[in-house]
């Protein structure tokens, strides 16, 4: 079931910072929502605490109309996945039992894998592009791959809510494209979230239908792609000058970036 956050006066601070400070939002179903703004501003915080990895200082988080530090792991795990910034592994599983991890917070107490796990799984590599990976050790891929299986295994997760933190920072373009449109694609299809930290601004123009703009812990604008990214939301945020406009080729807004003087 897609399900609403809403995020009233929330702070987190690393000792002495600030990472997140006073955030209000409400993120409703449906909606693929990009996260941007420069290095340092809170981002990744902003996602962790989401996810319910770390918790409020200040303000509150409610999904479903309920407080997120009500629920309980397995509870949350079958609402929300997570693609990592980084991800490690240094045991020499295969990929497939990689992806089928997705599936732990639906296998009952010492139970097993199912045919139906399975299926879910497989059809998880399949959208990525990496059935062919299956037999082979996480351990032996190289990273942008890794970071495909990863992103196989939260689709697999098969949670109304998406979070990818920079998932396609190793990826070429074909790889964070595809992505992307998987992403979308269940946006559309499912109803789902969809919430990513993007540093790529035209790759969040193209698919994102909100933007967020954080700065230093901040919200500094947040609404739909076509009325927030404007030349001035970007010289605020990030101190360039720039041009938005849509790019006949691609149907989607872009920016164009002054380099130099």
């Amino acid at each position: 079931m897609a399900e609403h956050f809403v995020l009233d006066g929330v702070a987190y601070a690393y000792g002495d910072k600030r990472a997140v400070d006073g955030v209000s939002l409400t993120l409703t179903p449906g909606r693929f929502y990009g996260l941007v703004g420069p290095n340092g501003c809170g981002k990744s915080t902003l996602l962790d605490l989401l996810m319910a990895n770390r918790r409020p200082a200040a303000g509150t988080i409610q999904l479903g109309g309920r407080p997120l530090a009500a629920y309980g792991r397995r509870e949350l795990a079958r609402r929300l996945a997570l693609v990592p910034q980084d991800f490690t592994i240094h045991f020499a599983f295969t990929v497939l039992e990689v992806v089928l991890m997705g599936r732990h917070p639906y296998l009952p107490r010492f139970g097993s894998v199912s045919a139906e796990d399975l299926a879910i799984a497989e059809a998880a590599m399949a959208a990525i592009g990496i059935e062919s990976f299956r037999d082979r050790y996480v351990t032996e891929l190289s990273g942008g791959e890794k970071q495909r299986v990863v992103v196989a295994r939260a689709l697999a997760q098969d949670t109304p809510v998406l979070m990818l933190d920079e998932a396609t920072s190793n990826l070429d373009i074909g790889h964070t494209l595809e992505i992307f449109q998987v992403a979308r694609a269940r946006v559309r299809e499912r109803n789902d979230t969809v919430i990513a930290v993007v540093h790529n601004l035209n790759l969040a123009a193209a698919y994102c239908d909100e933007l967020i703009f954080m700065n230093q812990g901040r919200l500094a604008a947040c609404g739909p792609t076509a009325e927030i990214l404007t030349p001035a939301t970007i010289r605020e945020v990030f101190g360039v000058e720039s041009r938005v406009a849509r790019d006949a080729f691609s149907g989607a807004l872009q920016v164009s970036f002054r380099y130099g003087s």
